[in-house]
């Protein structure tokens, strides 16, 4: 999560909706449905580029074990949003400074988190927490990984025992040691001798060294895992969690909350019927396989002249790169935001057990000190790569992806 977002949607020129098919979630990371009065206008925004699902933030603090007025505001769009047919995600987390790491804090936190799921019948993922491994979201870092994993076994329960089919994601960042994260993880969670699962997913983010760097980049030697680590990513947590109770992306486990690797077929959705205490049907998610779900990936875009009214601030990356170089082919030495965004969407779409891919942002945030990977530009009109990404993402829904293109050493088909 890099920072909040102001996407202004009525800028744009919206087409008829466009699906993402069976063989992998394509979503964005938006919080502004959680600012829009009317959650339809980001929806069919997020459609007009065949997206299908979007990652909404929701903070809680200290002392808060229910929503407070603006979460329940927050939660009463998200579930909007359901209404209308988009998967959203709930991630949920609270200060860096203050993490839920003893048993009061930790009960107080997962109480939020159902309270959360129980505002918004129609969710059902919900990230626990946000780039756990990463001293911006969770400090002090020593301990860390065993500290994440008692929220993650206390959330797991809380959340699975009022609502069994809710999927219960992880989040970790790429290059601050995922591997070695995960092995701590799994070293607490065999320690105390739990036999169940404790997510139904793996999450974790999947950026670049930097906006310039392929997807296909594999990093030996270092402490990352980027979206081309993926080879590595699965060995780490094969190597980490077998012979316990919690399946790894890749074994074909399954869990109560996991869901289809593709995601969810509208005609294998079977509503609960409501009652008088939930008169909004939840919503039966049938089992699938555990995947690896990429939360945030996202290429940054030099701002033109043109556009430089829409900002404030100076630009602190040198490593940005255009929203569109070549309209069809893109060089590996001169590489833009579409070429990026298009070979991560394939390379999403080959890695078997990876189910789900989330670009970090709609709209570019507004200060250049954030983050400028956005499709449209910071007043809400298209970015130039708009329709190239669109085209992506409609290959992707369609299965004309050919894998055999794509370098086996990222794809782990070879």
């Amino acid at each position: 999560m890099r920072g909040g977002l102001v996407v202004v949607v009525a800028a744009l020129v919206l087409a008829a909706p466009a699906w993402a098919g069976t063989g992998l979630i394509v979503g964005v990371d938006d919080d502004s449905l959680k600012w829009a009065p009317a959650a339809g206008d980001v929806v069919t925004a997020h459609r007009d580029l065949g997206l299908t699902a979007v990652r909404v933030t929701l903070q809680g603090k200290p002392g808060l074990a229910k929503l407070d007025d603006d979460s329940i505001t927050y939660v009463a769009r998200a579930q909007a949003a359901a209404r209308l047919g988009q998967r959203v995600v709930l991630a949920v987390f609270g200060p860096a400074g203050s993490p839920p790491v003893t048993p009061e804090a930790r009960a107080e936190f997962c109480s939020f988190v159902v309270s959360a799921l129980a505002g918004a019948r129609n969710v059902y993922d919900v990230v626990i927490w946000n780039e756990v491994n990463s001293g911006f979201f969770w400090r002090p870092q020593q301990g860390a990984a065993a500290q994440y994993e008692s929220p993650l076994e206390t959330c797991y329960d809380a959340v699975h025992k009022t609502r069994r089919n809710v999927n219960v994601i992880s989040s970790l960042a790429p290059h601050e040691g995922p591997a070695r994260f995960v092995r701590d993880l799994a070293a607490a969670y065999r320690a105390g001798g739990r036999a169940e699962p404790i997510f139904d997913t793996f999450g974790i983010d999947a950026y670049p060294e930097t906006s310039r760097e392929s997807p296909f980049v594999q990093h030996p030697g270092t402490v990352s895992l980027d979206q081309g680590d993926y080879v590595a990513l699965l060995k780490a947590l094969t190597d980490a969690f077998d012979g316990t109770g919690q399946p790894v992306p890749g074994s074909g486990g399954t869990t109560p909350g996991s869901v289809p690797p593709g995601g969810v077929p509208p005609g294998a959705l079977v509503a609960v019927s409501p009652s008088k205490r939930n008169p909004q049907p939840p919503v039966v998610v049938p089992d699938g396989a555990v995947t690896i779900w990429y939360v945030e990936d996202g290429f940054e875009t030099v701002v033109p002249p043109s556009r430089r009214s829409s900002y404030t601030g100076r630009e602190s990356n040198p490593y940005l790169v255009p929203a569109l170089i070549y309209r069809d082919v893109t060089t590996s030495t001169s590489r833009d935001q579409s070429s990026q965004l298009r070979d991560a969407l394939e390379l999403a779409y080959c890695q078997p057990a990876v189910g789900a891919f989330f670009n970090f942002q709609l709209a570019d945030e507004g200060d250049l000190r954030g983050w400028q990977s956005g499709l449209l530009w910071a007043d809400g009109t298209k970015k130039p790569s708009y329709e190239i990404v669109k085209q992506a993402v409609a290959a992707i829904a369609a299965g004309a992806i050919d894998c055999s293109q794509l370098p086996k050493a990222a794809t782990g088909l070879g």
